[in-house]
């Protein structure tokens, strides 16, 4: 069948998902249409061989090094990403010398311990180290290729993507930032040299995080054949052990993206957006909070010390607990040693799970209202102080708004502490359209990362009408798209922000939790965790927002907003991204276009 809209005609699957059926992290109980790019010119299709594992989480030990070196270290990620991978293809340019994309996957580890992110595939298909498909032909199996030590990780677009690069594009440590907020945006290759001047780069964030003894243990949400697969992969390298996230409930995924670096002086966590593969970390908007470096409790303090006013040493070790894994336990001690006292956000986290009574308010965005609830003030004339949301993947939202997004989760983003006004201020959501996706630094392949499926888009088009471009010319990333989630409330000029989050969680029940049963119990399916910014913990009554943010001053008061303010509106022509339709009409900036298969 096919349906017509102010967003274009649009075929539908004759096997609709369920309304649940397509989780924040874009894994469906059914396998969407696969997307293949094509050049341009020929138009020809690839389909691709099968789907990417990531690691999901992991704790690391390793040798003792010079200080402010991590010694260990637990992070715990996005569950494999199979649908987003396997929909997020290398533009095919057929060339008649074989690509450094063109690397089998024995070639691809660079020694850092984080192979598993690799292809999935043992049958010896061809990939690029982003994890993006190439075909077969473009690399003759009759040709070997000398393994490149110490070699960048290649681009999808070839050697020349990395022309423009600065020289400190993968420094192994932390630059002077601004350390008031601690939120930082990821570098991204292809910019200007001043918008990744006090930008991260995950080797920055683990700084010189490597495994030389010890073990890994990784906690993932993988199932069945995909553990499987996982399992084969770690039996060249016996330090890998596993640890599995309980989903009891269906269509959930482990979503959470966090690192526990430890050091000779204490420990560091970071909660980001990225997922452990490579393809998130050099083209995509991604954000990340990062604590300062918390020392150790002398011995003998007791378990209730070292903690922050934001009650965030509680609510980490209560996030950690949640998994009910005895392998988590030896990490939960160690927290329970070190001074988290100097953290000043809230901790927003989703654990799988129906809860009732007070337990209702600890997970989701129920937890989010209670915290602004406790931890805002109310501010005259706040009905017009908007809410804004930027994500990079929907769920189903129901039939109209009164289903969830106004009838529930917008009360939550509209709470300002204990006043009883229950205004309805603008709500603006951003997500990026065809055309943002289309003249990214990706192209077509940066839509793999933004799962918005057709069969969730048909059936809430009132959704649209909320629909924002991906603008951040502010921060130059403007075409680099968003993988990162933010939620937040603005003054009427966009000039003061009320709270900031950046979290995992994307626009989804699955992610935030749903109201059942007449309001007296909130179903969670998924795992994810963010951190919440409000003023009072800075001692302030709004943030300023930084117009500014780049190059990173350490001086500056305001507040990186990562994208432009105020956003721009979807014009008539303007069509939400939705990943497993056909684009056809226009190549992308590389030339290709996007035909699912």
């Amino acid at each position: 069948m096919s349906q017509d809209s102010q967003h274009g005609k649009w075929t539908i699957s004759s096997s609709d998902d369920d309304d649940e059926g397509l989780p924040p992290s874009g894994t469906a109980t059914s396998k969407p249409h696969r997307p293949a790019v094509s050049s341009h010119s020929p138009r020809q299709s690839v389909s691709p061989p099968g789907p990417k594992l990531e690691p999901a989480s992991a704790a690391v030990e390793v040798k003792p090094e010079p200080a402010k070196t991590p010694v260990s270290s637990l992070v715990i990620g996005s569950e494999a990403r199979q649908s987003a991978a396997m929909n997020q293809l290398n533009p095919v340019k057929y060339e008649t010398s074989p690509s450094l994309a063109g690397k089998r996957k024995k070639e691809a580890s660079d020694g850092s311990g984080w192979a598993l992110s690799d292809s999935d595939d043992d049958d010896g298909d061809v990939k690029g180290k982003s994890g993006s498909n190439v075909p077969k032909r473009a690399l003759s199996p009759k040709t070997k290729k000398p393994k490149v030590e110490n070699e960048r990780p290649p681009s999808p677009h070839g050697r020349l993507y990395y022309i423009e690069e600065p020289e400190d594009f993968f420094e192994s440590s932390v630059p002077c930032l601004n350390d008031t907020y601690r939120f930082y945006l990821n570098k991204v290759t292809g910019l200007d040299r001043k918008y990744n001047n006090g930008a991260l780069h995950i080797r920055a964030a683990k700084h010189h995080c490597q495994v030389s003894s010890g073990f890994i243990l990784i906690v993932h949400g993988d199932k069945r054949e995909a553990k499987a697969r996982l399992i084969q992969q770690a039996q060249p390298f016996p330090h890998v052990r596993f640890c599995q996230a309980k989903l009891d409930i269906a269509f959930g995924t482990h979503h959470t993206k966090m690192m526990l670096l430890w050091y000779e002086e204490g420990f560091r966590v970071i909660i980001l957006t990225s997922n452990l593969i490579r393809a998130d970390w050099y083209q995509k908007t991604q954000g990340m909070w990062m604590s300062p470096l918390f020392p150790r409790l002398p011995k003998g303090s007791s378990v209730s010390e070292g903690e922050s006013p934001t009650f965030f040493k509680r609510d980490l070790l209560e996030y950690l607990a949640s998994y009910r894994a005895p392998e988590l336990e030896e990490w939960i001690q160690r927290i329970k040693e070190h001074d988290l006292s100097e953290t000043r956000v809230y901790l927003v986290g989703s654990t799988p799970g129906r809860y009732v009574g007070s337990d209702m308010e600890r997970w989701g965005h129920l937890r989010l209202r209670r915290l602004l609830y406790e931890h805002t003030e109310p501010i005259p004339g706040e009905e017009r102080w908007p809410v804004i949301g930027q994500f990079s993947s929907i769920g189903s939202m129901g039939l109209d708004k009164t289903k969830w997004l106004a009838g529930e989760f917008q009360r939550t983003l509209t709470t300002l502490g204990k006043s009883s006004l229950r205004s309805d201020p603008p709500v603006h959501l951003l997500y990026p359209s065809v055309e943002d996706v289309r003249t990214s630094l990706e192209g077509y392949p940066a839509g793999g990362s933004l799962p918005y499926s057709i069969q969730t888009a048909q059936k809430q088009l009132w959704l649209h009408s909320y629909f924002h471009r991906w603008k951040a010319n502010t921060t130059g990333r403007s075409h680099a798209m968003p993988h990162i989630k933010t939620y937040m409330r603005t003054s009427p000029d966009f000039t003061q922000l009320a709270w900031f989050l950046v979290t995992s969680a994307n626009l989804s029940k699955a992610a935030w939790g749903a109201l059942e049963k007449n309001n007296t119990q909130v179903m969670v399916r998924s795992y994810e965790l963010g951190v919440l910014f409000v003023p009072s913990a800075f001692d302030l009554k709004t943030f300023p927002v930084h117009r500014n943010p780049f190059p990173v001053s350490s001086s500056s008061s305001g507040f990186p907003v990562p994208f432009d303010l105020p956003p721009t509106c979807y014009s008539p022509k303007d069509q939400p991204w939705i990943w497993n339709i056909p684009y056809n009409q226009a190549p992308d900036t590389h030339g290709n276009i996007w035909v699912p298969s």
